[in-house]
């Protein structure tokens, strides 16, 4: 914000929202985005998961990582959603896209910070 970094986007951690309250948020501000998790979950789920093992047994749809403003890696159980993502990564302009698999994911942590 006015080139000095601004108050963190969900000051209250961990912060649990509905869908609708964070689309609310993202959607009508630019963010300058360094470090995050998020993890998405059906309405009345919740956990702090932090390994793909505690993702595989959660009901965690959804887990979104950005580490240095650049790396970003998304882990969703929905086959569909994620050609998705991948479709509308390549269509923003995104290079060094690649799928995630037991044999080239070397991460140990589903955390980014």
């Amino acid at each position: 914000m006015k080139g000095k970094l601004a108050d963190d986007l969900f000051p209250e951690s961990p912060k649990i929202m509905d869908g609708a309250t964070f689309q609310n948020i993202i959607e009508y501000d630019s963010y300058y985005l360094i470090f995050s998790d998020l993890q998405a979950y059906p309405r009345g789920h919740s956990a702090d998961i932090r390994t793909y093992e505690a993702f595989l047994e959660s009901p965690c749809e959804l887990v979104l990582l950005v580490v240095d403003c650049t790396y970003v890696t998304i882990y969703c159980r929905d086959k569909v959603l994620l050609e998705l993502l991948h479709e509308h990564s390549v269509n923003a302009g995104f290079t060094s896209i690649e799928y995630i698999t037991d044999k080239n994911d070397t991460r140990t942590s589903l955390k980014a910070w």
